[in-house]
């Protein structure tokens, strides 16, 4: 069954097309990726799922409601959370406290329970606290609860992003290119990771240019180039097909 849906998106930026009628579905529990050369519109299509953007046309539709230019607050209150592909952390906030900025949405205390302190305040607060800290301990970052987020090697800073957009307890998490600028022990971990994520009941859309994880990891891959769908099936049925290889690597190939 589809959790999010895309028919026709289409995103103009005056004369230019970024996204050009894009359709395809990501199914619940699955691990979807969506791949394709650089300035193919891959970001620009995370961008109208989670309402930077809204459509010049088409319909974007997650579990069974129209989404498609929602403010992103709106729309990580319905069950979407992404990461970027340029670390988007609170450098000067700790780890712990960049992981409650993502338990925010979830919380419901009012602005007079806050000033006052109500019990109700309190009691959301410790309650926020002691799920950050469990959710630290599972990606393995407890160590690191105290110290600032830009002390964190770069892997870490990669993970502790994943953490905060969990913290909003997903239904569906958006990764754009995860693995940029880790080593090869760190991509091993984090392919580990996002299959953990998917194990917790959390579907997972990613952007990624390692194709070694790519393959390795997806359930379903969708290939975008000039903004448009290209190709779309199992990986093994993706990698050998002309038109991505095309796309890659030129008509030379």
């Amino acid at each position: 069954m589809a959790l999010l849906s895309l028919q026709g998106a289409t995103k103009k930026f005056g004369g230019l097309t970024a996204v050009d009628d894009v359709t395809f579905d990501v199914d619940s529990g699955s691990i979807i990726s969506l791949i394709g050369p650089n300035g193919a519109g891959k970001s620009t299509v995370f961008n109208l799922i989670t309402g930077i953007y809204a459509p010049t046309a088409g319909t974007i539709v997650l579990d069974g409601r129209s989404i498609g230019g929602l403010k992103p607050h709106v729309v990580a209150s319905l069950g979407i959370s992404r990461t970027f592909q340029n670390i988007r952390l609170f450098a000067h906030m700790t780890v712990l406290d960049n992981v409650l900025v993502g338990r925010h949405s979830r919380m419901r205390a009012t602005p007079f329970d806050c000033a006052f302190r109500t019990p109700f305040a309190r009691g959301e607060e410790r309650s926020a606290t002691e799920s950050s800290l469990a959710l630290l301990d599972w990606i393995g970052l407890t160590r690191y609860a105290h110290e600032w987020a830009r002390n964190l090697p770069y892997g870490m800073q990669r993970r502790l992003e994943i953490a905060r957009a969990l913290a909003s307890e997903p239904k569906l998490l958006l990764l754009d290119e995860p693995a940029a600028g880790t080593n090869p022990a760190e991509k091993s971990g984090l392919m580990k990771l996002v299959q953990a994520i998917r194990d917790r009941g959390v579907t997972v859309l990613l952007i990624e240019h390692d194709m070694k994880l790519v393959m390795g990891l997806s359930d379903y891959v969708h290939v975008l180039d000039y903004g448009a769908v290209i190709a779309h099936g199992k990986p093994e049925v993706v990698r050998h097909d002309p038109r991505v290889i095309e796309a890659y690597l030129g008509k030379g190939a």
